[in-house]
């Protein structure tokens, strides 16, 4: 069962946490599309790279995952289809995080700032701010 709550949630902190969390999916993704084989190397030098290397060819991984990227985080910046923008952009940074951060005990800031982001991602996977800032005709 799903409970409807009002809050009041100021429309600008909707559109600033979107802006924020997608700045890092876009600059990723250039860097995916540009330097594949440096992306490649931090796979292949990963401590979980087995995790990575099971879904397949990194060089395909790597461009996939940086057009897929692009693509829902212009999508994520912009608000179209943010629900579902979101949950893509979940789906990439998990095994990403699990590949990359996972087993880096001596740096553990980049783990939590997947986390956190993952946080945000999160927020706009539950809730339908599509539908709920679309202008009602009277």
């Amino acid at each position: 069962m799903i409970m409807k709550s009002n809050f009041l949630i100021h429309k600008s902190s909707i559109y600033i946490l979107r802006i924020a969390v997608s700045g890092i999916f876009l600059v990723a993704s250039i860097s995916h599309l540009t330097n594949v084989d440096g992306t490649i190397a931090r796979i292949e030098n990963a401590p979980m790279k087995g995790f990575a290397l099971f879904f397949g060819d990194p060089r395909t991984l790597v461009i996939l995952s940086g057009i897929a990227m692009l693509i829902a985080g212009i999508s994520f910046l912009i608000g179209y289809k943010t629900r579902w923008s979101a949950i893509v952009l979940i789906a990439i940074l998990i095994p990403i995080t699990l590949t990359i951060q996972v087993g880096q005990m001596s740096s553990m800031g980049p783990l939590f700032k997947n986390i956190a982001i993952f946080g945000g991602l999160l927020f706009f996977a539950i809730n339908d701010f599509d539908s709920q800032f679309k202008i009602q005709k009277t």
